[in-house]
């Protein structure tokens, strides 16, 4: 799936395929060490309360949340966007639901760290409106990896073959479809990754039932 510059509500998966890839990979990286770190800067993929997080160490970071039944926010920034720097300033809040965490939000408008803001609700991603001049919001460099299914089955590639199980493609059909059994996983992913991280799995069963992954 194709992203526009700037992005367009269309071009995101519906928030429950999008939550699962992403929580699927966040998953399979998740060491037990990492998710105890309280405080200091993190990177990669991970889950926690606060949802789902992307930092890439310097030109991107994602959070994605869920905020009750079948809604969610997805909020970030990647270094390409132009929204912060655009004249006039755009709102990225305009239109917004009430149930938006605008505490949070805020923070990082003030901050001047926020790139742009997506909902999601009754099946429909919506932004705030852009003018014709802004050339880019940042959506497809932050969020390409997931939308594009082929991307994500391409990393998993990397984490997920061992033993004789069905394989990445029907692992990542069972994450979005909320089926995955935990065990069947932990037996087909690979005990190092390609950069030489060791397996951890009581780490990623933990992160599977926090994603709301598994039957």
């Amino acid at each position: 799936m194709s992203i526009h510059r700037p992005g367009l509500p269309e071009d995101l998966p519906p928030a429950q395929a999008l939550w699962a890839r992403w929580a699927l990979l966040a998953a399979v990286e998740a060491t037990t060490e990492a998710q105890g770190r309280r405080g200091g800067y993190r990177t990669g993929r991970w889950i926690d309360a606060e949802g789902l997080h992307w930092d890439d160490a310097g030109c991107t970071w994602w959070v994605m949340s869920r905020m009750g039944e079948d809604r969610f926010v997805l909020y970030g920034e990647d270094e390409s966007s132009d929204v912060k720097w655009h004249q006039p300033p755009i709102d990225m809040l305009a239109g917004g639901p009430d149930w938006l965490p605008y505490e949070e939000l805020h923070d990082r408008l003030a901050g001047n760290e926020l790139g742009c803001v997506y909902w999601y609700d009754n099946g429909t991603w919506s932004r705030a409106p852009y003018p014709d001049s802004l050339q880019d919001d940042g959506l497809d460099c932050g969020m390409s990896d997931f939308t594009d299914r082929d991307k994500v089955l391409q990393e998993l590639e990397s984490r997920i073959g061992a033993g004789d199980g069905p394989g990445p493609a029907a692992v990542l059909a069972d994450a979005e479809a909320l089926r995955l059994q935990p065990r069947a996983l932990l037996e087909q992913l690979r005990p190092v990754s390609a950069d030489g991280d060791p397996l951890d799995p009581q780490a990623v069963a933990e992160a599977l039932a926090r994603a709301g992954l598994c039957r």
